[in-house]
């Protein structure tokens, strides 16, 4: 397949001091080996291999305390590489949304990233709304959905929230839920809403991702890795093998992130 360019919409990235304690950490909650480091210099190694161009990085904030800095991290790993575009975090116990919302709006970041499960949060939390209405219309979130044993990130809790914020731009990952594509299909297909294909193809059933993809519309799935937790060669291996028409790649791979991101 000819690829002119790639755009990874999930990549994490973190400190090099932190960076194996945090990795060990998410393969620890999923149960899973974690393939990859999570530094800058792992995640470019990494993407090189398939021709990434640009890589949409960021981290989640677990505890309050954490979110500026987080934010700051990001931003100055976006000054210091220009093939990243960075989104910040929140978390709902921060008193001062709209402020730093403003401040990530000031240091370049693009959107926001949250995690419900790592955050300790459901999306339809009423804690959750002054996050919505502050970045609605503003900056797109890009929302962990699917948990194999929780519901604070399904999709009804998400297709809640859209309801109730028409403006709101939402990036649903993992093809709007792991392991709860049924859900995703009845509460989220067809809705104002972006899916990302990372973390799902290795158990997601061809047939059914083809369906996903053709009844929501190519021109609004996005393609994504969750590096480290998956490696670029492998998570592009699987999208391959979808078979998509040379238009749906493009759309995929990187013409529905730049038109949504405003990136080149």
């Amino acid at each position: 397949m000819e690829i002119q360019k790639i755009i990874d919409i999930h990549a994490h990235i973190f400190p090099e001091k932190i960076a194996e304690k945090a990795v060990e950490a998410i393969g620890n909650y999923y149960g899973a080996k974690m393939p990859e480091k999570g530094t800058v210099d792992a995640l470019i190694e990494s993407g090189r291999q398939i021709g990434v161009y640009k890589y949409v990085v960021h981290s989640t904030a677990t505890k309050v305390e954490q979110v500026m800095a987080i934010n700051d991290f990001i931003a100055e790993s976006v000054a210091a590489n220009r093939s990243f575009i960075g989104f910040g975090t929140l978390h709902p116990g921060f008193k001062k949304i709209k402020d730093e919302v403003d401040r990530i709006i000031k240091l370049g970041l693009k959107g926001i990233k949250l995690h419900p499960e790592f955050q300790g949060f459901s999306i339809d939390d009423d804690e959750m709304m002054p996050i919505y209405q502050a970045v609605e219309k503003k900056l797109p979130i890009l929302m962990h959905m699917g948990d194999e044993n929780k519901t604070s990130s399904s999709p009804a809790r998400l297709a809640k929230v859209i309801d109730m914020f028409p403006g709101l731009t939402v990036i649903a990952a993992h093809f709007g839920g792991y392991m709860m594509w049924d859900d995703s299909i009845r509460y989220l297909v067809g809705r104002n809403v972006y899916f990302d294909t990372s973390s799902s193809l290795w158990k997601l059933d061809r047939k059914k991702a083809l369906d996903i993809i053709r009844k929501h519309g190519a021109d609004k799935i996005l393609f994504g890795t969750d590096f480290p937790m998956w490696s670029h060669q492998d998570e592009f291996q699987r999208f391959q093998k979808l078979g998509l028409t040379k238009g749906e790649n493009e759309l995929i791979l990187w013409k529905n992130a730049s038109r949504l991101l405003g990136t080149l």
